[in-house]
């Protein structure tokens, strides 16, 4: 089954008073930072290495921050899901927010990588044009120098950037175990 049907975030917390097992397919560090609680975490990245099905489980709903990951990868989490009935939470947990409905908020972990490299490269280019137009011209390649960055990051994957700001002191952090 490749198809999966979207549920609201009310059908997702009934289902899961129900029994029904909502999986977080967010990567380590955005699922400590924020999750909902009686989430399974099972990174994305993770998913070749074997079923996310747990003997006793008969449905599993799946979730990302906005619902764009788990739709761009029904095919992956069907297969990963097995004979299980499978659903996407609409929205994430972004509209699971939304909804009024609980999540954990752990503000002494850090913000995921990839807001990180946002906030780094935006600060690095406007800080670049700003040099450029009151400093000097020659500061304009600093945003040049970003921006060849992130065409790169987007079209091989490899982002410089987030494996520096990965190694950073305040990235050091001990995770919860995935439950």
């Amino acid at each position: 089954m490749t198809d999966m049907k979207t549920i609201s975030p009310a059908r997702a917390a009934e289902l899961m008073r129900q029994g029904a097992v909502l999986i977080d397919i967010r990567e380590r560090d955005e699922y400590a930072r924020e999750n909902i609680p009686g989430a399974r975490h099972h990174a994305l990245s993770q998913l070749g290495q074997g079923s996310v099905a747990r003997d006793g489980d008969d449905i599993l709903v799946f979730h990302c921050r906005s619902g764009a990951r788990t739709k761009g990868n029904v095919a992956r989490l069907a297969s990963a899901a097995g004979a299980c009935e499978t659903y996407v939470l609409e929205g994430g947990i972004d509209a699971w927010k939304k909804a009024g409905l609980p999540v954990t908020l752990d503000r002494n972990q850090p913000i995921d990588i990839m807001r990180q490299v946002q906030i780094g490269a935006g600060s690095l280019v406007l800080i670049g044009v700003l040099l450029g137009a009151f400093v000097n011209p020659g500061f304009y390649a600093l945003s040049g120098f970003v921006g060849a960055g992130l065409l790169v990051a987007g079209t091989t994957g490899f982002c410089g950037m987030a494996r520096i700001l990965a190694v950073m002191p305040w990235n050091k952090r001990t995770y919860a175990p995935a439950k």
